[in-house]
């Protein structure tokens, strides 16, 4: 359907996207990104729709100016690693290091943010595949492979096949928050529903669960804000 403008201090822009299932116009600010979308029913008019838009721009305007800024990864930046920010800083070396309060990357500021990203996945890859075989051991089940992604909609999901695939942005959050999600895919190797039965499952793996469900579903969209130039 195109991209349309609400002119204002700033201008709005607005993706027009039409839904047979719609039953009613409806207006979604993405927390992830921003990206404002207008979906329309079958048989409105664009006109209708922007008419539409335009009543509900007070909240849109106060909505879009509550999203977490955006951060991009470069020297100087902080960043959370484990729930623990982080300041970036030039190393020396080859390795990324981990500090106190500081991460040491290496080599040209060019490649700093892919570098970067890169350290992060494979210590997510590690601490990922830890918790994941600690609570698969405990149910006496296996998985049949673990992948990760940048995933927007989820953290975790669990396949048909046993297969494991987790956020790789999950390393940013405090540990126990990246330990319930292992939890909560290995819980549907047992369940691959969420009923009662599953969510007993992950009370048996993560019995202080509800903390850190609660602290994703607080926080989680914040981790999309940092920015490695991808």
């Amino acid at each position: 359907m195109g991209q349309h403008i609400i002119p204002g201090n700033p201008p709005v822009a607005v993706t027009l996207r039409r839904s047979a299932r719609a039953r009613r116009l409806s207006l979604r600010v993405s927390g992830v990104d921003g990206k404002v979308t207008l979906t329309m029913p079958r048989g409105t008019s664009t006109a209708e729709a922007l008419g539409f838009a335009r009543s509900r721009e007070d909240w849109l305007r106060r909505t879009l100016a509550a999203q977490p800024d955006r951060v991009d990864v470069a020297p100087g930046a902080a960043l959370p690693v484990e729930g623990e920010m982080r300041r970036i800083v030039p190393g020396v070396g080859r390795q990324v290091r981990l500090g106190a309060d500081q991460l040491h990357v290496p080599g040209p500021v060019a490649t700093l943010a892919p570098r970067l990203q890169a350290w992060l996945r494979a210590r997510a890859c590690e601490r990922l595949t830890a918790a994941s075989d600690i609570h698969a051991a405990r149910l006496g089940l296996g998985y049949s492979r673990l992948t990760l992604r940048d995933t927007r909609s989820r953290w975790g999901s669990c396949s048909a096949r046993g297969g494991l695939s987790y956020s790789w942005r999950l390393i940013l959050a405090p540990a126990d928050v990246l330990d319930y999600v292992a939890a909560h895919e290995v819980a549907h190797l047992a369940e691959m529903n969420h009923s009662p039965a599953f969510w007993a499952v992950v009370a048996r793996l993560r019995p202080d669960y509800e903390a850190p469900r609660a602290w994703l579903r607080r926080e989680g969209v914040g981790l999309h804000r940092y920015r490695f130039g991808n």
